[in-house]
Formats: structure tokens, sequence, C-alpha cells
């Protein structure tokens, strides 16, 4: 059964230091590999002369994630975007990107120390973020009449739905971001007006 899990509320900033290194954390909600890179570009933008911009995120409900990665920028293996991972994925958390930008203040830390750099930095941001309550969604494929698309609209805005992408041929074919729990009503809605659909599995 799938079930609700928490995201971030918006975008945050939080800054630690740790030997003279400064650690900047930023977390942002993000439900797509395009979302991280607009907010990495946005980084790189606000902090060209930084030395280590490094991430991780996790795209999904947390404990079965649909995709997460990871970048290390230029750190040891291992010592930045692994630590941001772990903590991301102990906080229980989805649909979530942090990015920590170092910028490095002349000490070593050792490879120990950037694993609990990182790690700290992420905790943070992390626990001052607010949650807000992400319902697991759904996509569905419907192939209707252009008379059909303005009901089908005007469910998706009553429904907490998403129309999504449209295609506009012989008939109109869109997808619908529905959240799972509403998927049957909008089956039923599609059966009565003879609207065809699929769901994505």
């Amino acid at each position: 059964m799938c079930r609700d899990y928490p995201v971030p509320a918006g975008f945050l900033e939080r800054e630690t230091e740790v030997k003279k290194s400064r650690f900047i954390a930023r977390v942002a909600p993000v439900s797509s590999r395009e979302e991280v890179r607009t907010w990495l570009e946005q980084a790189r933008k606000d902090h060209p002369d930084a030395r280590h911009i490094c991430w991780a995120y996790q795209i999904g409900r947390p404990g079965a994630a649909a995709e997460a990665g990871m970048n290390d920028d230029g750190e040891p293996s291992g010592t930045a975007g692994k630590p941001i991972l772990s903590v991301i994925q102990h906080k229980d958390m989805g649909d979530v990107l942090v990015l920590v930008v170092r910028y490095f203040g002349g000490i070593k830390l050792g490879a120990g120390g950037l694993v609990r750099a990182y790690a700290s930095a992420t905790e943070a941001v992390l626990s001052a973020v607010e949650r807000v309550t992400q319902k697991p969604l759904s996509r569905v494929t419907v192939t209707m009449t252009f008379a059909d698309e303005q009901p089908i609209r005007h469910w998706c805005e009553q429904h907490d739905a998403g129309v999504d992408q449209v295609d506009y041929g012989p008939q109109v074919v869109a997808d619908i971001v529905v959240p799972l729990d509403r998927v049957r009503e909008l089956s039923e809605f599609c059966d009565a007006r003879g609207i065809g659909y699929s769901l994505e599995s």
C-alpha cells in the first residue's frame, strides 16, 4: 500500500563552519532530474568561486525511491555525496535535493572530517526545513475528443490533479498526474463520458 510521505515545504539554506571551511547547505523540493539540474545551475551562479558543490537527491517515497543520485564534485570519493544521501534517507524524506557548497578554509579535514562535515551540514538544513505531506501520484493517459478536454481540465482542478502534457491530433491525448487515491474517481468520470484511458504501470 502506497503511503503519504514528507517532502520539503520549500527552499531553505543553512551555513556551518568547520576549521575555517564554510559549508552552505541548501534543501529544495524536486520531482525530476531536470529540477535537480536547475537548482545546481542556480547554486553555481550564486557561488561561482566555491571549491565544491556536492549534492544528493531522492525522488519518490522514502525507502522505495523511484530515483536517487549523488555527486562528490571533486571531493575524495564517498566523502560528500554519500553522507548527504545517508542523512536524507535517515530523515525519511522524499522528493528532496540537498546541495552543499564548500569554501575551503585552508585546513584539510581528512576523509573522516569531510564525511562528518557534509553530514552535519545536511543535518542542519533538513532539521530546519518545514515538511509537507506528499500524496503518492499516478499518471493516467486519456484519449478524448476536443469537446472533452475542458471537462477533463475542470475535473483536474477540482481533484488536485494536473494535466502534464497534451498532444493534439485526430484526438486529444493527455497525460494526467492524479493522486493515487483519486484514480478510481477519474476512471469513473472517463467511463461516464466514454473517454479512453490507460494507467501507467
